[in-house]
Parts: structure tokens; sequence; C-alpha cells
């Protein structure tokens, strides 16, 4: 296992600059002139279906220096690699909501950039909850820990830690450093006592993230004027009870926790924002053309996308 580590540490430094965090490749999705501004790339774009082009939900927003890390989905770290993004930690971690498939990848992200050199807490910010998941990840892999620590690997004590910020049921500002500003924007998703999407500001760009909710005013009045909105969806013309137990309930627990196409494209079209972007989408089948039609019901006829894994805007 050391000799592992050793090759792994050993490619990481020879593709990056030692002034720079350790990275696996140098080629960045987002431009000098992108980050800039503020950067969203799409790490991952699937939801609990495994598909095998789509890592679970997960988003990397850079900003000159900082790069924040929205939800954790399955693959989240490999998905960063590719991205050319630091691989020894992020500024800042957001979790929208506790879901599994948006927090698959959290031990990915607290124990791999360990591993890779992290020498700090991480900063991780999510709804009730957070604190006790972060620290069942450490206790799960607390025999791991203690190996590379106090084995050969001279792993650095600690490193592997969060800080963990409860966001407040009513949200608010979360971050607020060097330009770039999130604000917690609570939600509806069923039964979950706190749900959040995330609206992140630069002097010069306005981005929002919808997590998983249904549809509700106060994402419309956080999202006006946005240069762009990720929002998850389904098509709504593929929405009917499923044959199989307890699927007569389907269509009611889909519009409780979830937004349709058309009502995606209804609240972009209200909230005045640039762009949309269809990510997390529970296709039942549908196609693209379908939920690209279904958007134009809703009244937008703005540029949309359906986001692909390492898309960049």
């Amino acid at each position: 296992m050391t000799r592992v580590f050793g090759a792994l540490a050993f490619v990481a430094l020879m593709v990056t600059p030692a002034s720079a965090q350790r990275r696996f490749t140098e080629q960045q999705r987002c431009t000098p002139a992108q980050r800039d501004v503020g950067c969203l790339i799409v790490l991952g774009s699937g939801m609990p279906v495994p598909d095998p082009d789509r890592a679970g939900p997960a988003y990397a927003f850079v900003f000159r220096d900082q790069v924040l890390l929205f939800d954790a989905g399955a693959g989240v770290m490999r998905r960063a690699a590719a991205a050319g993004l630091p691989i020894d930690g992020f500024t800042s971690v957001f979790l929208t909501h506790l879901h599994s498939d948006h927090t698959l990848g959290l031990p990915d992200v607290l124990l791999t950039t360990w591993v890779m050199g992290r020498r700090r807490a991480m900063s991780v910010h999510g709804p009730v909850g957070t604190d006790r998941l972060t620290a069942g990840i450490l206790s799960a892999w607390a025999e791991d820990i203690d190996v590379r620590t106090q084995g050969l690997e001279r792993g650095q004590p600690g490193g592997q830690a969060a800080q963990v910020q409860i966001i407040p049921g009513h949200g608010g500002v979360v971050h607020d450093t060097l330009g770039v500003r999130v604000s917690a924007i609570p939600v509806p998703h069923g039964e979950w006592k706190a749900a959040f999407a995330f609206v992140i500001e630069t002097p010069s760009r306005r981005v929002v993230l919808s997590g998983d909710a249904a549809p509700n005013e106060t994402l419309v009045q956080a999202a006006r004027g946005a240069d762009v909105l990720v929002h998850e969806t389904y098509p709504a013309v593929r929405l009917r009870p499923e044959n199989r137990p307890g699927g007569d309930a389907w269509p009611a627990y889909m519009r409780s926790v979830h937004t349709s196409d058309q009502e995606v494209g209804a609240l972009a079209a209200k909230a005045g924002v640039k762009q949309v972007v269809l990510s997390h989408i529970v296709r039942m089948g549908g196609t693209d053309a379908e939920l690209r039609a279904g958007v134009r019901r809703g009244g937008f006829r703005g540029p949309l996308a359906i986001a692909r894994d390492l898309d960049v805007y």
C-alpha cells in the first residue's frame, strides 16, 4: 500500500508546479479569464441511478484561487482530477441536503484530499445532521486513519478532519471571502427538514444551484436575473403511476420532491434568468428533446443546456 501511495504522490507532484496545490493534471477546464469572473464546472450530473457516464451530483465553482465544491456525489474526486482541480483540498464544501446520492462522495472528499496532502480541517457547510455524518465517516475509517498516520506513510495527523458549519434552517450567507459570496436558500424537498439551493455571486456573475427541490417562490426570487440557473428536473410527459408495489404514489412523490421541465421553464421565465442548465435528471425514459420541449412549454426562451459531466458554464 505504501508503494502505491508513493507512486500516486510522485505522479501528482510531477504534473504540478511546486507553488500550487497538488493536481492530477495541469489541463484545467476553466480558462484564466473564466476563473477571474467565476467558472462553474459540472463534476457530476447524475442522480441515484448508477449511470456510468454521469457521476453523482457535484459542482465546482472556481473564482481566482478559490475552489468551492457543491454536493459530493459518487465519483467526485475522479471528476475533480479530470477537471484539473486540486486533489488535496477545496476552499469549502457545501451540501444542499443529506440524501445519499448527494453525499456518497463525502468520504472521498475528506479522505482522498488528506491522502493527497491536505493538512488542515476541511470546511464543510451543510444542514442539520452534517456534523453527525462527517463524524460517522471518520469513525468508520478510523483504522485506515490510524494505519496511515502511525505507519510508514507518515500521514498528517488531523489532516482528514472536517470543520462543520451547520446552515440554519432559514439559510443566509454562508461564505463571503475575497470576492465570492455564497447564500443558502431554503427549498422544499419532501420530508427533509432542511434542504437548500445556493446562490453564488462574484462582482461579475450570479449562478444559482437549485439542489433537489419542488417548485417554490423562494427560489424564483433568489434566481432573479441570474446568469446561470442549474436546476434538477424530470420530463412531465413521462410522469405516471408505475407498475410496482407503491407505484401508484409515484406521481405524488415526484411532485413533492422535484420540479418538472415545464415548471423549470416557468420558474426561469418568471425569474428572468439568462441561461438554464438541466442536471440531476430523473428521466423515466425521457429524451433530451422532450426535456427541451417541456422547458419551452413553461415559457423560457433563452439558452438551454442539458448538463454533462465536466461541462463548463
